[in-house]
């Protein structure tokens, strides 16, 4: 069959997809521009949170992981958990890869996909129009950065980079803030590692903002990890060599579980690297629960509630809100209105089966959307290894 199939997304889930199924003859057409969000979307400085074996992306041939990338550009070869890559150089690698296994990537973007009886219509912004006998959506986290309710309703027209409040997803470059006070709201890797990125840049004062009482916490360095238990690229944890070996079986599980665990596992926590240069650096308001956000003179005023009930206010010249993404099929707005009202949601994503597909015959997910059904593993790009491979499967058995 030479109808193609259509996947949407160039990032390291849409490579991967697309190099498995080069790999077992089908014809596939890749829409993207590559490594868009790791580009775009994350701040300069940042260092990866996964291992150098943890930041491979998976490809049936021989020869395209990340420490290939390095010998063949002659850079610095990143091998133990003591290596720690710079965003910069996931990028580059991301990008070889790319020219090397997907060389005709189609720099275009997806205007929309509907079903048809003999498979789906794409409309591209080029005008083109074609059919494809299935699509992987591979978008990763474009259009699902997650804003509080509380902030959400201090900037109607949404968060800006250039305005009161923003997400982290919208900067590439914190040194925009030097001088000025800002408070990052959050307590995961992205927002401790964007409050050091702050401070570093000249940022006069930087405050985290966090509900837990606890909230900011560090892994422990490699030498320090449990040794009774079984390691994998995040540490050495039962509950992380379970989701991350046998993701599989996580699908089986009730759906309130599902989005309980993608949540938690692998949640919250600041990677070991950065603890010293957050500790003096960076202001901590723990235990405290924004319950109203508003602009004043042009400056956000968060109002906090402590454990006691009592509350206080806090200002500052931006928020930034380094709160996460979450699965939204409505902000794909590239699938048809049809096409979106037909797949059923469970768990905080779409339902999907074994080869991750939804429950529209010909329509898969992979990356992000498909962690409600696979696990916290999906977040990360070690997990390109367990889905392109069970993708490229399904769509050549299937469809």
């Amino acid at each position: 069959m030479n109808t193609p199939v259509a996947v949407i997304g160039a990032g390291p889930y849409g490579l991967s997809t697309a190099a498995h199924l080069r790999a077992r003859g089908v014809p596939v057409r890749v829409f993207g521009r590559p490594m868009v969000s790791w580009r775009a979307h994350m701040p300069a400085g940042m260092l990866l949170k996964s291992t150098p074996a943890a930041s491979s992306i998976d490809t049936p041939q021989a020869g395209n992981t990340l420490q290939d990338f390095c010998d063949a550009v002659g850079g610095r070869r990143y091998e133990s958990d003591w290596d720690i890559v710079p965003v910069e150089t996931f990028v580059r690698y991301g990008e070889w890869f790319q020219e090397r296994l997907v060389p005709d990537l189609e720099q275009v973007r997806v205007v929309s996909a509907d079903r048809r009886a003999d498979g789906f219509e794409l409309k591209l912004d080029s005008g083109e129009q074609f059919r494809a006998r299935a699509v992987v959506v591979a978008t990763g986290l474009t259009g699902l950065a997650r804003l509080p309710r509380e902030l959400a309703a201090a900037v109607p027209d949404g968060p800006s980079p250039i305005g009161p409040i923003s997400h982290s997803s919208q900067h590439s470059d914190l040194a925009v803030f030097a001088g000025r006070d800002v408070v990052v709201v959050g307590a995961g890797q992205s927002a401790l590692e964007s409050a050091v990125l702050l401070a570093e840049s000249g940022a006069r004062s930087v405050r985290i903002v966090a509900r837990g009482r606890a909230a900011v916490g560090f892994g422990a360095p490699p030498d320090r990890q449990p040794r009774l238990r079984p390691g994998t690229p995040f540490g050495n944890a039962w509950s992380l060599y379970a989701f991350t070996y046998h993701a599989g079986g996580f699908r089986h599980l009730p759906a309130p579980a599902r989005r309980f665990l993608v949540r938690r596992v692998l949640g919250p926590l600041g990677a070991w690297w950065l603890r010293d240069r957050f500790v003096g650096n960076v202001q901590v308001t723990a235990g405290r629960q924004i319950v109203r956000a508003h602009v004043e003179d042009g400056r956000p005023v968060l109002t906090l509630r402590g454990p006691d009930g009592r509350t206080g206010e806090l200002a500052a010249d931006h928020v930034l809100a380094a709160t996460g993404y979450q699965v939204d099929l409505a902000a794909m707005d590239f699938l048809g209105q049809g096409l979106r009202t037909g797949i059923t949601v469970s768990g905080g994503g779409p339902r999907l089966d074994a080869g991750f597909g939804s429950s529209v015959p010909g329509l898969y997910f992979t990356g992000l959307p498909a962690a409600a059904s696979f696990g916290p593993v999906m977040r990360f790009v070690c997990g390109t290894e367990f889905a392109s491979r069970r993708v490229a499967e399904a769509v050549a058995r299937h469809g």
